[in-house]
């Protein structure tokens, strides 16, 4: 069913203009989350190193919800091995500062050891208006959601087709190329299909099929089984941080916030209406404390976009502090986000080579495939199998929704995958098949599930009688040691340095700039979508 719908004379036409090359010129990026740990695997309760500049203003090294956590991004290049290695020397040069302070990094999506909600210290970006709203978002977020929730990480996977790609996709496909208006259209429906088959990178690539108790508190969860004293997990779970313990606006249902992806426009609008519109639990809330302090940046259903959840964001650059809709309104999609990945631990960087190549076979394949507009009730079955799949996709007897139909997941899975071996046939050059081979090897995934990363963690758990706790900092522990082991490349280590240098420089040029009033500030950027950065 899946295969009928790749035309062969797109894959034929593609093929004879010589599109690997394109393809291979595509613009990758990553962002990876990773929690800053002491010896004992407890949150880091140090503010973020200035040894690592400005996580206001560095290119490449942030913090996320809070001051512990970390976030690394690499710029978009050509080429995955390129990505790969920047992303490496990114961890080279943070582990060398964290080293200084006695910690390293964690190496799972969920959390080390957590001492309750007044133990996660919130990111502080310093005293611009810029980086008083990124701290005023993150506390918005903790009242709304609560705390121990954001410091879940993940990867992000960011992916652009070479522009050049366009034209000849119209061409093969007998539309008439209408430049950015038909990259968005096109780019929506690959963004519909990966919602739709988004259930497969939970299963192949989920690696928290387990948890710290630390991470309930005093909370007993009815729906997670105990695997040991310290752990709590599901049999045949493959990603509890995309279950309905993880980051979700769980509160969804009842302020009634659903993006619609018929098209750009509608995105645009779906989202600017919930940043606009008020939100009862919200407005319960209160904006501000009896002592006037600010408790989030507004009482709508969303404070900014970032705050609706979704497995898959199409994206445009940022100019100044302009609203992620109004760039999109202005110059269209530049790029999609894929956020539904966790940190694998079994990979010193979170991911792996042949992983960014399966998934740009799938963002392909999802281009190529037909893509009609998400029906309330399709709508509902991609969140039932993200659901399903997170929290028991690896049990043989697993079923998805397809169409109003039972499915078997594995047979959903095969029928996705065969459809995929031509379009990563497209994607690879004369003389290597490397997309071909990182593709197989989900395909032997897919039929075994014990070689899934969730699967691997549970049994390597049950091997040496280990709880999440203990598996979780050995693996940490083990990376640490590597990278001490491991030499920066000198002109790499000042390129970083550098950037270092000059965010704190930016940062400070910043504040010394006389701030407008900060309320003032708060009602232009929602009035406008744009303000200056002073």
């Amino acid at each position: 069913m899946t295969e009928s719908l790749l035309r062969q004379d797109l894959l034929i036409a593609l093929g004879k203009v010589g599109v690997s090359e394109i393809l291979n010129k595509s613009l990758t990026g990553i962002e990876k989350e990773s929690l800053r740990v002491s010896p004992d695997g407890s949150l880091s309760q140090s503010e973020h190193p200035q040894s690592l500049g400005s996580a206001l203003k560095h290119l490449w090294i942030t913090t996320d919800y809070s001051e512990a956590m970390l976030e690394l991004i690499t710029p978009p290049m050509e080429g995955i091995p390129q990505t790969l290695d920047f992303l490496r020397d990114l961890h080279l040069y943070v582990y060398a500062k964290l080293r200084e302070q006695d910690e390293f990094l964690w190496a799972t999506s969920m959390p080390c050891v957590l001492a309750g909600e007044t133990n996660i210290p919130i990111a502080e970006y310093g005293t611009s208006n810029p980086g008083r709203m990124k701290n005023l978002y993150r506390v918005g977020l903790g009242h709304r959601y609560g705390k121990v929730m954001q410091v879940i990480s993940g990867v992000h996977f960011n992916f652009s087709f070479e522009e050049s790609l366009w034209p000849l996709y119209a061409d093969a496909i007998g539309e008439s190329f209408s430049g950015q208006a038909f990259i968005d259209k096109h780019m929506m429906g690959m963004v519909r299909n990966i919602q739709r088959f988004g259930w497969l990178i939970p299963y192949l690539f989920g690696a928290s099929p387990a948890v710290c108790r630390s991470f309930f508190g005093e909370h007993q969860p009815s729906n997670l089984e105990s695997f040991d004293e310290g752990t709590y997990y599901l049999p045949y779970a493959t990603s509890l941080r995309m279950s309905d313990i993880g980051y979700q606006n769980q509160k969804e249902e009842l302020v009634g916030i659903k993006a619609n992806y018929d098209s750009l426009e509608s995105y645009i609008d779906s989202l600017a209406h919930a940043i606009a519109t008020p939100a009862e639990p919200w407005k319960e809330l209160g904006l501000r404390d009896e002592n006037g302090e600010y408790l989030q940046l507004n009482t709508n259903i969303l404070q900014i976009e970032n705050e609706y959840y979704s497995t898959v964001r199409p994206k445009q650059l940022l100019q100044n502090m302009e609203m992620p809709t109004v760039a999109l309104k202005q110059r269209g999609i530049r790029y999609v986000e894929l956020r539904s990945l966790d940190v694998n631990a079994f990979e010193p960087l979170g991911i792996n080579e042949s992983q960014l190549r399966f998934l740009q076979t799938f963002f392909l394949f999802c281009l190529l495939h037909e893509s009609p507009v998400i029906s309330p009730s399709e709508r509902q079955e991609i969140d039932e199998n993200l659901l399903i799949t997170s929290r028991n996709g690896r049990d043989p007897e697993c079923k998805l929704q397809q169409n109003g139909k039972e499915i078997p997941l594995r047979e959903w899975g095969m029928e996705l995958l065969d459809a995929m071996r031509p379009v990563a046939a497209l994607a690879d050059s004369e003389d290597e098949g490397l997309f071909t081979a990182a593709l197989e090897k989900q395909v032997d995934r897919m039929l075994d599930a014990d070689l899934t990363p969730s699967a691997r963690m549970l049994a390597e758990m049950r091997e040496y009688s280990e709880s999440f706790y203990a598996f979780a900092h050995a693996k940490s522990h083990e990376y640490y040691l590597s990278y001490e082991e491991q030499k920066l490349d000198e002109a790499r280590a000042a390129e970083f340095e550098q950037e270092t240098a000059d965010s704190l420089r930016r940062q400070l040029e910043l504040e010394t700039v006389k701030q407008e009033d900060f309320d003032q500030f708060l009602e232009a950027y929602f009035s406008t979508g744009l303000v200056s950065n002073t």
